[in-house]
């Protein structure tokens, strides 16, 4: 059964939200303007885990926030465009 991470973040500083941002783009897709949802493994969990503790734990402000949850991808509902995700694209 594959699993996603959803990520979600609250970060008031510009510069260290889009930092943030580009980091999260290597990983997944934005589904939402600060929601990301990455296909997980195990590996890409403590890349992901390892980057916020040691890279933006110390650029956040006491009242940023940001939530890693993860999830059955076959139990993830999804409608409207969100539903777009499930399928292949291929365009030539």
């Amino acid at each position: 059964m594959s699993k996603v991470i959803i990520v979600t973040y609250d970060i008031s500083k510009n510069k260290t939200r889009t930092q943030f941002s580009k980091f999260l783009e290597k990983y997944g897709v934005r589904v939402q303007f600060s929601v990301y949802e990455i296909q997980n493994s195990k590996r890409v969990l403590e890349i992901v885990q390892n980057a916020i503790k040691m890279k933006f734990s110390k650029k956040f402000e006491p009242s940023d926030s940001i939530y890693v949850f993860t999830a059955n991808h076959n139990d993830t509902v999804r409608y409207g465009s969100a539903s777009l995700l499930d399928n292949d694209l291929i365009i030539l």
